[in-house]
């Protein structure tokens, strides 16, 4: 079985739930296997809403609101998790767990910085990444938190326009915060993958064109792009990589992503998949002008890829907004 250490990228795990932070996340440490952890809307409300774990946490809270309820319950499991990952970000190996800001703020960059730093300070561990959705709030509140000290997840990014944006806001924040002497920040640009290819491979395979390479070929342009602008503290990271064909191996977009100095986060069961096969080869990068032939076949097969990039990201926001409603509604 791969070691964790023997790969040229990171592998974080895409999933918080309090059992497994006693029961099984340390082990996946101590093997060197993910340096890293994310979060997200769903991740959590699945988590609080479905795990017995939080029940007794849950009788202390009575009388509160259902989001501080929320906060509460997350900020213990962040802030656990973190502590778990300290020794990895003190010898400068990653180490970061992620906590998303409410995702009904996406259109509000005051209300956005103003919770992100309230969370920040709550947790009170250096690596937290605070995960914001990449929109026209969302930069503008990336490049002050990032000035601020505060490390970020570009989170939700679907489209190379969103990568730029991010990276641009970002790389502002860094500069600012160096100027003002701010302490150690990093930067995630978070590339949504496997939604792609679920939305597309049916009408992709109806005019002959091989499914399952969407997402792939959308993730290389991005990463293509952030390896040319390279900032040490600003890397790619390979999010939604869990499949949903059952004809595609559970790893496919681990394997199929593998690339130096990036990071892909995955659910605990593609990990495991991904460890038996001993593939230590990387498929990134992926030339320019591939890239390019790929997507003008799509658009000449009448896709219009602004289009699809603008339906995933919304179709995300909504998505995480009614996981984070549900459980909100769940904790009243």
């Amino acid at each position: 079985m791969m070691n964790g250490r023997d790969m040229s990228f990171s592998l974080w795990l895409d999933f918080i739930e309090r059992d497994y932070l006693k029961n099984g996340f340390q082990q996946l440490l101590d093997e060197g296997i993910v340096t890293g952890a994310t979060s997200n809307p769903s991740i959590f409300a699945n988590a609080i809403i479905n795990s017995p774990a939080y029940r007794e946490q849950l009788k202390s809270l009575q009388g509160k609101t259902p989001k501080e309820k929320y906060e509460a319950l997350a900020i213990e499991d962040i802030k656990t998790s973190a502590k778990m990952l300290r020794p990895l970000y003190n010898e400068n190996r990653d180490g970061y767990v992620s906590i998303e800001v409410d995702p009904s703020l996406y259109n509000n960059s005051k209300e956005t910085i103003r919770e992100a730093k309230r969370l920040f300070k709550a947790i009170n561990e250096p690596n937290v990444m605070i995960k914001i959705p990449a929109t026209e709030a969302g930069y503008e509140a990336m490049e002050e938190l990032m000035a601020d000290g505060i490390s970020i997840n570009a989170t939700l990014i679907f489209s190379p326009k969103q990568a730029k944006e991010s990276f641009r806001a970002m790389t502002k924040g860094i500069a600012k915060g160096e100027r003002d002497g701010s302490c150690k920040v990093e930067g995630v640009i978070s590339v949504f993958v496997s939604r792609f290819d679920r939305l597309l491979d049916s009408k992709l395979e109806s005019h002959g064109i091989t499914p399952h390479k969407t997402g792939i070929y959308n993730s290389a342009k991005i990463y293509n792009m952030v390896e040319r602008n390279k900032i040490s503290n600003i890397r790619t990271l390979f999010a939604s990589t869990s499949v949903k064909d059952n004809s595609l191996p559970k790893d496919y977009y681990i394997t199929e992503l593998t690339a130096p100095n990036s990071i892909n986060t995955a659910p605990l069961d593609t990990i495991r998949a991904y460890l038996k096969t001993d593939n230590y080869s990387e498929a990134l990068p992926i030339e320019d002008t591939l890239i390019d032939e790929y997507f003008i076949k799509l658009e000449d097969s009448g896709l219009n890829m602004e289009q699809i990039y603008n339906k995933l990201l919304y179709d995300g926001l909504k998505a995480f907004e009614e996981s984070f409603n549900g459980m909100l509604e769940a904790l009243k």
